[in-house]
């Protein structure tokens, strides 16, 4: 992936499966909002391929994507602040399914009573909530969520994560970009170090010693 004469991914591979969470971590500019992006159908990369369930989607555009069940959560939210809460959700109704707005309430209960409410007047953890309800009302078969935590409390940011099961029981795959790496690996199944926009180290959270996730983090076992 390039942005003119700037080389924003390289060699970047990871595979996604059903009912699991896969973690990119890294530091801010490493390159994880691209990654995100660029499958999403954002970007189009200089290179490489991207698969969906047996078929090559690296052409497609983005709301082809949507339709084939790929949904996007993205950095900062990115509501319509003059519609309702109700109104942000039904943006999102792009692929019928399980998933409609009775249901996405039920996941966040306290949207019942704010549904008319402008989105401007809500919190930022509310509002990331909406924008995780209006992802899920495309009836997503993968969810790639972008810097969840990114402005909010550690309270609120855990009550968000604590919905992550619900999705993947039902057999929805999550990548989850962060720079939180303590609460990435804390709900994630496998995680990714991005650095420079080259993944440094991957594995499985319990087998990752802390001190291999800060040199890959920083880039310190390249500097050795």
């Amino acid at each position: 992936m390039r942005y003119g004469q700037l080389q924003a991914l390289t060699d970047v591979s990871l595979t996604l499966a059903a009912g699991e969470t896969v973690a990119m971590i890294g530091a801010n500019g490493a390159g994880k909002s691209t990654l995100l992006r660029t499958l999403a159908g954002l970007h189009r990369p200089a290179t490489g391929s991207i698969w969906f369930d047996g078929r090559e989607i690296t052409s497609l555009a983005a709301h082809s994507r949507v339709a084939l069940g790929i949904a996007l959560v993205p950095e900062g939210r990115r509501l319509f602040h003059s519609l309702s809460l109700e109104e942000n959700l039904l943006v999102g109704a792009r692929r019928s399914g399980r998933w409609t707005v009775g249901r996405v309430i039920e996941l966040f209960p306290w949207m019942a009573a704010r549904r008319r409410q402008p989105a401007i007047q809500l919190s930022g953890g509310e509002q990331q909530a909406v924008a995780i309800g209006r992802a899920l009302l495309s009836n997503p078969r993968v969810l790639l969520l972008d810097e969840l935590s990114l402005g909010l409390a550690p309270a609120v940011v855990r009550s968000l994560y604590d919905v992550l099961p619900q999705l993947l029981a039902e057999g929805m795959a999550i990548l989850l970009v962060e720079q939180d790496v303590t609460q990435a690996l804390r709900v994630s199944d496998l995680a990714h170090c991005l650095l420079e926009g080259r993944i440094t180290l991957s594995g499985r959270p319990a087998d990752l010693a802390p001190a291999q996730v800060e040199a890959a983090y920083f880039g310190l076992a390249a500097r050795a």
